[in-house]
């Protein structure tokens, strides 16, 4: 019976009193739906706006974003982070252009094969743009669930995923379920929401388990606890004339097919003076003088802490240095870097 109010209350509150705008919202172009679940995974929607609309305008289909090149791409995305993503685009897109047409697939199952789609994204696609009856589950559904239902099950767990996963499905309003699952998403992002939600104006309120027994923070129920480290990143800025050093990141790491300046990683803060004096900034920069050093910087990743410093030495000849090449400072502007270095551009005024 508590399915059936479910159900029956969010799809009227759906109707009635959400006022959510999004510009993805009731979209039927299975593109322009994949690349905003893509550009929102793992991001909030104010600040993956701005990039939606940069991106349909400058590749309004899928064939143009799979023509363009890579590098141009990856500038576009630049400060959105989680570059795999992007890296999944492109090799979607191409696919999707050089094997199938152009034509994007139109089944769940053939949607979940595309590189960087998962079930939740999948079940978004197919409902929304060809109303498949998939219920998505993701962060603001298990909490939905989880507070109106009193479930006690780990949302990471395996039995919980399930768990979860099979009571979205038969909440779903299968005749409706791209409103339906639009409704259960901005109602855990504009009502149910993690902190501070609205309950005393919800109209899931009366028989919500979590809000009448007055232990909403209870849920979702977490088993785990994400292990967060910290990393210190120095950046030397080797510069000769008006060209500095560059190379792209290739490893399996943060900022994969991003640009960096000459890195030195170390296990814990080091003064930056210090650094320049040791033999393994010698052996990298044999001949400099350092003209400055940043203040120290830092970004919060998820799983990890990002700390560091840049720090500019001019060198009296253009040496070679392997892996890196020599790019005008003007030239700059025209490549992708992570976020954490951008923030020093912009300090900087480069």
């Amino acid at each position: 019976m508590a399915h059936n109010f479910f159900t029956k209350d969010l799809l009227r509150w759906n109707k009635y009193d959400n006022d959510r705008v999004m510009p993805w919202k009731y979209e039927k172009d299975p593109y322009k739906i994949w690349l905003s679940e893509i550009i929102l995974q793992q991001t909030r929607v104010e600040q993956g706006l701005a990039y939606y609309y940069k991106f349909v305008k400058k590749y309004p289909t899928i064939k143009k974003l799979a023509a363009a090149p890579h590098k141009e791409v990856f500038k576009l995305w630049e400060g959105l982070g989680y570059y795999s993503r992007c890296k999944n685009l492109i090799a979607t897109a191409e696919n999707i252009s050089n094997e199938l047409g152009g034509v994007f697939p139109n089944t769940y199952n053939d949607i979940l094969n595309l590189k960087g789609v998962g079930p939740y994204t999948a079940s978004a696609i197919s409902s929304f743009a060809y109303n498949l009856p998939h219920a998505v589950v993701d962060g603001n559904v298990y909490r939905v669930l989880a507070r109106y239902f009193g479930i006690e099950t780990p949302v990471d767990s395996a039995k919980g995923k399930d768990q979860f996963a099979l009571l979205a499905q038969q909440l779903l309003d299968k005749k409706q379920p791209g409103f339906y699952n639009q409704a259960i998403m901005d109602f855990g992002a504009t009502i149910c929401k993690p902190q501070q939600p609205l309950c005393s104006v919800c109209v899931l309120n009366s028989k919500c388990v979590a809000f009448n027994k007055n232990k909403i923070y209870a849920y979702p129920v977490k088993q785990l606890k994400a292990i967060k480290k910290s990393r210190w990143f120095y950046f030397i800025i080797a510069e000769y004339k008006d060209q500095v050093l560059v190379k792209k990141r290739t490893d399996k790491d943060i900022w994969q097919n991003l640009h960096q300046f000459i890195l030195i990683e170390a296990n814990a803060a080091l003064p930056p003076d210090t650094l320049v004096k040791q033999d393994e900034f010698k052996k990298i920069i044999k001949d400099f003088k350092v003209t400055n050093i940043s203040k120290t910087y830092k970004q919060q990743l998820t799983h990890q802490t990002i700390h560091g410093n840049f720090i500019h030495v001019a060198m009296p000849k253009k040496a070679a240095l392997r892996g890196y090449e020599w790019i005008y400072k003007a030239d700059l502007k025209k490549i992708a870097f992570p976020r954490f270095i951008t923030r020093y551009f912009d300090d900087m005024s480069i």
